[in-house]
């Protein structure tokens, strides 16, 4: 039977040749939207982390929930001796400290609530990859008195590299106390929101104008994103014998909700556009198999007419339709594989997505899941496509079937 599959598919050649090109640019289209889609996830998910909030954080147990209002009230003692511990934790990149408290930014004439972060410069430039600055330089090493804003802050409150400001903030307290600062640099991350917020001072500068010692958060940064849930299981390991001082570990995807909304939202789209592309392939095939069949009424009439069953002719029709859709979508695979490799060499200019306050140059990802179900979509289109001509074809009377070859 698979020989005669084989040999009614080469005499229809012509037709076969448009099934095959109809399913191999459907299983194509699969990879390219599929890749593209990946590419999108990965490049959002690599920007939040390395200008924000690095693979995973540690604080005090409750400040993720009720910290942002009253981070002193959540400080982390001794945060050089837990994360010296944290380092020692498999694929731990690096840990760093930060502080976290609200202020006013004044730059002599008018004054701007921020949001202010204490960093340590030297590992926030490792984590920060794509933290892009637009003015000036990262903070120095060792530069008690710079500060870093984001563009948002900067625009509003006109200000440039050189220029002096005045941070004022509250302390634990209640009192009022200043600090003396100078614009180093001017940068933009991942957010628009973020940007249009954030001051980074160096953490002892910090700790000085709240008159306190600690942080309220560490960031973790590890090799790849992929070892987040290895490193965050050894962490809590590492963390369960802390009864002094509860921590909390949230991972970037609880910390950035914009990035599970995005995936969410991508994913639908592209069922919808796995379904369209489905129904567009098993249409083409179903008319390329009704064609097929009702110009061999005849032939298969006449194989009945010599003995063979209903359900041998129902058989082969399906089998020749498994070949052209293994055959169709294994083209369709190598098809959108070079396309995939000519496209990401090439590059796509995409404009700054929602939320977000730079564009970027996607390329088609490619992963093994992508290519095995828009393979498996090729051919279950075209399995299924000829389930009901294959079964109508083989129920045909056998003297209306031999009509066809009057």
């Amino acid at each position: 039977m698979l020989f005669l599959a084989f040999r009614n598919l080469s005499r229809q050649w012509v037709r076969s040749g448009m099934t095959l090109a109809a399913i191999a640019f459907g299983v194509a289209g699969l990879i390219l939207t599929g890749g593209f889609i990946r590419d999108v996830y990965h490049q959002l998910a690599e920007a939040l982390i390395h200008s924000q909030t690095g693979h995973f954080q540690i604080a005090r147990d409750g400040y993720f929930h009720l910290g942002s209002q009253s981070p002193e009230k959540y400080l982390i003692k001794n945060p050089e001796l837990l994360a010296a511990r944290v380092r020692q934790v498999p694929d731990v990149v690096d840990v760093m400290a930060r502080l976290d408290f609200s202020g006013l930014l004044n730059n002599g004439e008018t004054d701007l609530s921020v949001r202010v972060e204490g960093i340590e410069p030297e590992r926030e430039n490792r984590l920060g990859s794509y933290v892009r600055m637009v003015a000036g330089t990262q903070l120095p090493v060792g530069d008690p008195h710079g500060v870093l804003l984001g563009k948002g802050v900067a625009d509003r409150l006109k200000l440039k590299s050189g220029d002096p400001v005045t941070l004022v903030t509250n302390t634990p307290e209640g009192a009022l106390n200043t600090i003396e600062l100078t614009v180093r640099g001017v940068f933009v991350s991942a957010a628009k929101d973020y940007d249009d917020r954030i001051v980074r001072i160096p953490l002892p500068a910090a700790q000085e104008v709240l008159t306190v010692a600690g942080a309220t958060r560490l960031v973790v940064l590890l090799q790849q994103r992929e070892q987040t849930d290895s490193a965050v299981v050894a962490t809590r390991a590492l963390l369960a014998g802390n009864g002094a001082q509860p921590m909390e570990i949230s991972t970037w995807i609880q910390l950035n909700d914009f990035y599970t909304k995005t995936v969410n939202m991508y994913d639908h789209q592209f069922a919808v556009l796995q379904i369209v592309i489905l129904v567009m392939v098993m249409l083409s095939v179903a008319n390329a198999v009704n064609m097929s069949i009702f110009e061999r009424t005849g032939e298969f009439g006449t194989m009945r007419a010599l003995g063979n069953r209903s359900h041998y002719i129902s058989r082969l029709v399906m089998l020749e339709n498994c070949l052209l859709g293994a055959t169709g979508a294994l083209i369709g695979v190598v098809l959108g594989l070079a396309l995939a490799v000519l496209i990401s060499w090439i590059g796509i200019d995409m404009p700054p997505p929602p939320n977000m306050s730079q564009g970027y140059t996607a390329a088609i990802r490619v992963t093994p899941g992508i290519l095995g179900s828009a393979f498996l979509i090729g051919v279950c289109a075209t399995v299924v496509a000829c389930v009901w001509p294959a079964l109508k074809v083989s129920k045909k009377p056998i003297v209306d079937a031999l009509r066809q070859n009057i």
